[in-house]
This record gives structure tokens, sequence and C-alpha cells, in this order.
């Protein structure tokens, strides 16, 4: 063998192994320091000698196997041979050179490189034992572990020889096929076990190894297994081909369960509502389940109960219809919901299902699916429930979730676009509307009379394209039937085909008759929904009037009539409008009730209306009972507060006394003594609320007298028309328990007597002028004073002095400049 002089000196240099060049004839030639202390010897006493005579422990024996290895490699072979370091002669140790070190010597031939006759010279490799000794204990315990691994891991490794019959059987063949080890030998070949036509013989012995092959395999219970085979040719146990097998068919399920559960969710991306939901995860989980399948509990809040809205058909057949589960129930659905966490049958001992539904499923889990409900996930028969299964089930749970997520957030935002567009159409509604108020209001501000007001509402709202007919009625006192006072748009004979009696007994009347009986909105949405409950719907629909709205014309509580508009769609009538036409008919009633007065005051003729009235609540009423008195109202003066001071002639009862009875009524804020007398005189009253007087005024009525006696009231008031005396009426019934009209005169206007002191005077000026007469401070003969009268009013004498001195300048101005002046009003 030829070495080379460089591996040599490596060899050489190396201060772990023992090296040394002899001659053919055993001669030491060189040695390297790692020699001479192993020797514990100088390197010039080891040169020139003999390897065998080195200072070598075992005497004879030893000294003749050294000599017959170097006799061996002189003849051109190789020799091994051990020998033990003779003990140091001094006892020291040097270096590793401890005595009795056994050492390994490896001795070969080399090419020499001087001119002797020989020229072989012999290369000594020498290396401690021990690191044999070492290196042949990791081998075993490296053959040990391999041995153990093969015992206990799942994959199973098969010998075959070029038959295919087995060689060698690995020890944990039964994880896979859960045959022993000598049934696997009864196969008698690989082809029984793992089917034939598993490779191509060719192309294994031409590539040596085969990979990632799959099959099927049956277990000994018949269970099918996927497996992952790699196969190569090998020269072992007898054998030529090592197959090895691992079970894949776990991760085979969840490759399939994954295929599936993409597919669900693609298809879960177009489902549209909640139970198409829960059918397509019950319906797919059939195929992602191999064993059960799973069922889709929906949370119902209104009822606290979760119910079964989808059922795969396996766990349908199983377990049939699946009761509902109430949150205070023990079982793994409730519990799952409520904890929000997956929640087994074991989870829960004592479980409220029914034995029947327990005993038909082997493994039973469910899991949350956020605020919708729960998934119960199940395998029936005699199969458990694998660590899969339950993953799948979380997976499926997790896109259910994930997709009912998806509903809600859809639903939400279809919502607020609804909303938005509800809002943007309330907008737009409104701002049309406004528009048409404001030309009303133009209307209403620049009328003279009732019938301008009403003709120019009626057109307006008719020719707004926003509804379809219009109409403004009027309730008449005697018949009590609605009189048309004006109406615009197609109504094509409406008013003359449909009952206007307020007093019919119907199911349903119309809008407006109900407006009138119950003074407040009424609204239809879709006329054709009660077609059937009242003749006046069929008049309606016939004329496409498919919604109605009617509002009161009110002032002061007073009936002056309804406006009801009719629109040719179904629902036209939003909170806003209905809001917009509430306004509408108040300011309508008011500008009515204005140019009501306006006429009575322009008019030359009155009527004189008398009545009786009876209310045991009346102020009046219950002190000329309790007293038995008579009382009279003399003249009133409404306050910048609202409240009204009511000036009161006494008479069968002194004033303190009345003044007394009076301070004990909660209505009565303050009452005054003016002017005394035997069992009569004068007193004000101050009560918080306008005074039923006030309330004739403002509706054009003028008070003429109202006394009081321990048998009734009895009201004379002046009225410009009939439409003034009806709402007379409307506002006596309002205030009195019981009203009879005893009288009714038409006579000619005083106009004299009906100068409009109110027009000259302040509030303030008119109450201090009307105290001071009333007490007979401007009587020749008067026993008050000014100073009397300012305690009276709880104001200064000088204060006093002044309002006489405006309200008689004032007066006197009035009277001698004929009207033709200014009069300035403070």
């Amino acid at each position: 063998m030829d070495t080379g002089e460089g591996v040599v000196r490596s060899l050489f240099e190396d201060p772990e192994r023992f090296a040394a060049i002899l001659d053919a004839d055993g001669t030491v030639r060189e040695i390297n320091d790692a020699a001479t202390d192993r020797l514990d010897t100088p390197r010039e006493r080891l040169e020139g000698k003999r390897f065998w005579a080195l200072p070598w422990h075992g005497g004879t024996e030893s000294r003749r196997k050294l000599q017959h290895a170097v006799g061996s490699a002189s003849s051109g072979e190789y020799a091994n041979v051990e020998a033990t370091v003779e003990p140091h002669t001094n006892g020291a140790p040097g270096g590793d050179g401890v005595a009795g070190t056994k050492l390994e010597f490896r001795l070969q031939p080399i090419d020499g490189t001087d001119t002797r006759a020989d020229g072989c010279r012999i290369l000594v490799q020498g290396t401690v034992q021990a690191e044999r000794e070492r290196l042949e204990r990791e081998l075993r315990e490296s053959e040990e572990l391999h041995r153990v691994t093969l015992a206990n891991m799942t994959d199973t490794v098969l010998v075959t020889n070029d038959d295919g019959e087995f060689t060698y059987v690995c020890p944990n063949v039964h994880f896979i096929f859960g045959y022993t080890v000598e049934e696997i030998y009864e196969f008698g070949t690989i082809d029984a076990l793992l089917g034939e036509d598993l490779f191509d013989r060719q192309q294994l012995e031409s590539k040596g190894v085969l990979t990632n092959l799959e099959c099927t395999a049956t277990d000994k219970d018949g269970k099918e297994h996927a497996l992952l085979v790699n196969v190569r040719t090998v020269s072992i146990q007898g054998g030529t081909t090592l197959y090895s097998c691992r079970d894949i068919t776990k991760r085979k399920q969840r490759e399939t369960a994954l295929t599936q559960l993409q597919e669900t969710s693609r298809e879960l991306l177009y489902a549209e509502t909640k139970p198409e939901v829960a059918t397509r995860v019950a319906k797919d989980a059939t195929t992602a389940l191999s064993e059960g399948g799973v069922a889709l509990y929906r949370f119902d809040s209104e009822e606290n109960v979760l119910y079964p809205m989808a059922v795969s058909r396996p766990l349908l057949r199983a377990a049939g219809s699946l009761p509902d589960v109430s949150l205070d129930q023990q079982t793994c659905i409730s519990r799952a919901y409520v904890d929000g966490r997956t929640t087994s049958r074991t989870d829960v001992g004592e479980s409220d299902l029914p034995d029947s539904l327990l005993g038909t499923l082997s493994g039973v889990v469910a899991v949350p699916l956020g605020d919708h409900g729960v998934l119960l996930a199940a395998v029936t028969g005699d199969a458990d429930l694998t660590d899969v299964d339950v993953e799948i089930a979380e997976l499926l749970a997790a896109t259910a979730e994930a997709a009912f997520d998806r509903l809600e957030r859809e639903t939400q935002l279809r919502e607020r676009d609804e909303t938005l567009k509800k809002r943007n159409r309330r907008l737009s509604e409104a701002n049309r509307l406004n528009e048409i108020i404001r030309e009303i209001d133009r209307i209403l501000v620049n009328a003279d009379s009732r019938e301008e007001i009403e003709r120019g509402v009626c057109e307006r709202l008719a020719t707004s394209d926003r509804f379809t007919f219009v109409w403004i009625g009027e309730a008449t006192a005697r018949d009590r039937r609605l009189r048309p006072r004006e109406w615009a748009g197609d109504g094509s004979g409406y008013l003359d085909d449909v009952s206007l009696s307020v007093q019919d007994d119907i199911g349903v009347q119309e809008p407006t008759l109900q407006t009138a009986r119950n003074r407040s909105t009424t609204v239809v949405p879709n006329v054709a929904d009660i077609l059937q409950e009242a003749d006046w719907c069929k008049q309606a629909v016939s004329r496409q009037f498919d919604s109605i709205m009617s509002v009161p014309l009110l002032y002061d509580d007073v009936l002056l009539g309804t406006l009801t508009v009719y629109d040719d769609e179904p629902d036209s009538f939003s909170d806003t409008v209905r809001s917009v036409f509430e306004e509408l008919g108040a300011t309508i009633g008011s500008a009515i009730n204005d140019v009501q007065r306006k006429e009575a005051l322009q008019s030359d003729t009155v009527f004189r209306l008398s009545y009786r009235l009876e209310d045991p609540a009346s102020i009046l009423s219950r002190l000329a009972g309790s007293l038995d008195c008579r009382l009279e109202v003399r003249s009133e003066v409404t306050r910048a507060d609202e409240s009204t001071v009511v000036f009161v002639d006494v008479d069968g009862v002194s004033p303190e006394a009345v003044a007394s009875e009076a301070a004990e009524l909660v209505s009565v804020r303050d009452c005054e003594v003016i002017r005394t007398g035997d069992d009569s005189g004068l007193v004000s009253l101050t009560v918080d609320e306008p005074f039923v007087t006030s309330l004739l005024a403002n509706h054009g009525a003028t008070r003429r007298t109202l006394t009081a006696t321990p048998d009734g009231l009895e009201l004379v008031v002046d009225v410009p028309d009939a439409s003034t005396s009806r709402a007379v009426d409307e506002l006596l019934s309002t205030q009195f328990a019981e009203v009879e009209l005893t009288a009714r005169q038409k006579q000619l206007r005083s106009r004299d007597t009906d100068r409009d002191v109110g027009a000259l005077l302040t509030a303030r000026q008119e109450e201090v002028a009307r105290v001071a007469y009333h007490s007979g401070f401007f009587e020749p003969d008067r026993d008050v004073s000014g100073r009397e009268i300012a305690e009276t009013l709880d104001i200064s004498h000088t204060a006093f002095y002044n309002h006489i001195r405006r309200v008689q300048d004032k007066l006197f101005t009035s009277l001698f400049d004929g009207g033709d002046g200014y009069i300035e009003v403070e």
C-alpha cells in the first residue's frame, strides 16, 4: 500500500496517536512524542531497539505477539495486535502513560524511501483500547435506541424477499393492523396485506427507493386505514425489499374535512338566511364527520331557549327529533353556550337530556357559535368521538359562526341603508312640505275671511302633486253632520257618496268623522286592508284613495273644523307628515279664529245667547252654593302671567265672607275686598287659569252677564255669527258639566257700548282703572281714597295716580279725536 509522506507526518503529529516507523527487522527508526509519552522513555533510548523489546508489560508472551505482527507486516500483510504499556519505573505518571494502559496497534507495510536492500518499512499506529470500547459501547447503545424506537413508533416496518414473502415483521405491527407478528406471517405475502400492484417493480429496481405510495388496508377489527408506504431495496434479514408503513387515516380525514369545509365556505358566501346556513352546514357535516353529524341550535332571546334549527340526516335517523334546551338545564349544549367553550357530555355529569337520546349517541361535543347558538357534533353507533372529530366540529362551528356574523353584518348594513333612505325620503318630504307650509302661511296672513283661508289651503294642497283630494269640513250644531265647506282635487263625487253623519254607529267610520268625534288626528295607512269593514272604503278605493289622513282644526280646544287629505299610494303619511299636518291644523284653527273675531268687530248685528250652566267644580258655583248668595261678574283682567283677576259683585252675604271662603279654594290664588256694604259689595278673585269669559273673548264672543246662584250659573254672551255660536257651544261644553242654551236673539250692535277699551290701555292700566271704577273712586261722593285703592293693588299711591292720569288722557283723546289720530299704547 502506498502511504504518502504527508499522511505519515500527520499521524506523527497527532498527540493522541502512538506512531512509529520500523525497519523490516523490527528496529525502531522513528517514534513520535505521543509514543515516548506513553512509554515514559526518552526517544534516544527507544530508537534503534526492536519494537517488541520496548518496555511492554506481559513478558515473553506479549513480545512474541508483537514480533509475530512485525514479521507479518514485513511480509507485506496488515497486522493487528494488542499490548500493554510497562508500568513506570519511578512510579510517577507521565502524561497519559498510566501503568498498565492497553493499546491496540495496527502495523502496515509502507514503501521505503532509503537505499537499503530490503527497502521495506513498517508503519505502526496505536490507540488506547478504551477508545474502541467507547465506540463499541456507543454502538450498542445506538442499537438499543433503535430497537426501543422501532418497538414504540407507530410506523410499521416489513421486509420481504423477491417473492413478497415476509422475512421480517417489526414488533409494533399491531399499532396499524391490529395483528400480532405471528398473524402477519400467516398472511404469507405482502400483497395479501397491502394489496397488489402497490408499485412497479422495475421502477423500484431502477431507482432503489419509492416514497409516498398511498394505499388502504383493513385492520383486524375491519376498520379501513389509509397508509403512506415507502419501499426500498435492501439486503437484510434475508430479504430484499423493505416496506415502511405510516397510518395517515387521521390526516386523510382532516384533508377530506378541510376540502369539504372549503366547499362549504364557498357555498355559505351565497347563503342569505340563517336557516339556509344551518341546513348547508348540517348537510356537509356528514362528509366531514364520517361516523356522525351535527345539529345547529339557535338561541331564542325572547323565550331564553336553544332550539334545533338544522340536523344532519345520520344524527336525525339515530336520535329522532332533538329537544329544545333551556339555559337552566344541565346539558353540554346549554353549558357550551353559557360558558362560551367547547363542552363534552362528560364535562356536565348528570345531564338533563333524555336517556333515549343519550343512548343513541356514543360521542357528543357542543361547540359555541358566539351569540348565535351552539353546534352539537355527535357520532352514532359504537364509534368513538376522536380528537380529529372534535377538531372538525370546531372548524365547522367557526365556519358557521362566520357565516352568521356575515348575515348579521349584511342585515345591519341593509337596515342602515334603509334607515338612510328613509331619512333622505323624510328630508325630501319635509322640504316639500315646508315649501307648501310657507305658501299656506302666506295665504293665512293675507286672507280676510274664513272662506279665503279654506279655499287657499285646499287649492294649495291639491295642486302640490302630493295629494289627490283635499277637503275641509265643519260640524253642524243640530244634526251632528259634517258639512263640507271647501274641497279641491279629483274627488269625483266622493263626498256625495259617503255618509258624513258623526253619529253613525258603524265599525269603522270615515277618517274625517273619527277626527270630528275624537278631536285627534286619524290616519288610515292602507284603505285596502279594511276594504270589507265599511262602505266608504269601497268608495275610496274606487277613486284610488289608498291612504287617508284627517287632522282637527282646533283653537283653545274648540273644534272649528277638519282638514282631510287623500293620496293614491298606501303608507303615504309618515310620522313627519303627520306631525307637520297637526301643527298646520292648529295654525289654520288660529287663523280662522282671528278672522272670525275681526268679522265680529265689524259686524252690525250680533246674536245674543243665553245659557244655563251647571258644574259643581266651578268657583262661582261653589261660592254661591256654600254661602247661599248671588254673585255676578262685573269685569275681568288677564295678566301677563296668564292669571286672571275677576271682579265679582256680591249680594246676600258680606264680601269678607266670600273672600274668606274663596281663600280656601286651591284654584284661587288671591282674593281682595274692593268695596263693602250691608250684605253686598265687590271682591276681586285672582285665579291661575284663564277665566271662561277670557276664553269666550278669544273666540269673538262678548260676555254680557255671568251670574251665579245656589241654583246654578246663567251666562249671556253676544256672538257675531252662527259659526262663532257653534264655537261657543264647543267651548262651554268643555268647561262645564251641563250646558243648556235657553235663548237666542238677533240684535243690532251698539257701537258706543262695544268700544274696545283693551285696544287703548295696557293690561295693568285696565286693571287699575277697573278696580278704581268698581271701588267708587270716580263717583262724586266717593268714600274711598286713592291710597286705599293703591294698597288693594299692592302698589304705591303715586303709581296709582300716574296710571289714572294716563288712562284718563287716553280715554279723552279717543273721545274727542274721534279715532282719527294715533294713540300711543304703552
